[in-house]
């Protein structure tokens, strides 16, 4: 008696299920990622061996490069909006909506208060070719970055801000401590420096302490 041949067929798989859903998955990652916003400048900030985060949301960052150069970074454009406008009035800018508008697009600025009308009337490809001369910080008044502090700090009253200062490790210390004087008189005692993450040489108490830690991790 023949054995009856089973005919074999090709398996197919329908993807089309598959394929919508990975590219569900793709779209809202595209839309929910809050990307990087550009540096002002290059800063190759020192090390340390603290591992907090930056935080992303409710910030005010002061860069300072090693030429002493300083610029203002926030995060929300609700806040850069609120501060061009307490800037507008109080110091008689003379900016126009637009040029609002433009410094709400622009998460960071450099220049003196005479030049943001001008830097800010310019095409934004234009901006990133002019090279800012920073915010004064001449003396121990603390300059025109006192301004930033002062209007930053009444725009963010009630909610909890992250006062940061990012400074190459070649920046020159004056300046640095203008830059902290201009906290100090707005009564900001208390910021975080963005360093490099560096873990604790070994031996150092530091160092012995995350070891002890590991070994509890591994035996338990």
């Amino acid at each position: 008696m023949s054995k009856a041949k089973i005919v074999r067929k090709s398996t197919w798989v329908d993807m089309t299920a598959f394929v919508d859903v990975s590219f569900l998955i793709l779209t809202f990652f595209i839309l929910a990622t809050k990307f990087k916003p550009e540096e002002p400048v290059e800063v190759k900030f020192p090390s340390s061996v603290s591992a907090d985060k930056v935080p992303e949301m409710d910030a005010f960052l002061v860069t300072i490069d090693k030429d002493g150069r300083v610029f203002v970074q926030m995060d929300d454009p609700n806040a850069r909006q609120s501060i061009a406008n307490n800037l507008n009035e109080t110091r008689q800018l003379g900016l126009s909506p637009a040029d609002i508008k433009a410094f709400t697009n622009a998460p960071s600025l450099g220049v003196p208060f005479g030049g943001m009308k001008e830097l800010l009337s310019m095409d934004p490809e234009q901006q990133k070719n002019v090279r800012q001369p920073g915010i004064p910080v001449p003396d121990s008044t603390g300059g025109e970055l006192y301004y930033w502090v002062r209007d930053a700090k009444s725009t963010y009253a009630g909610k909890k801000i992250t006062w940061l200062i990012k400074a190459d490790g070649e920046t020159r210390y004056p300046v640095v401590r203008n830059v902290l004087e201009a906290f100090k008189r707005n009564d900001i005692n208390k910021f975080q420096l963005v360093t490099k993450f560096q873990d604790a040489p070994p031996g150092t108490p530091l160092w012995n302490t995350k070891q002890e830690i590991i070994k509890k991790a591994g035996g338990s």
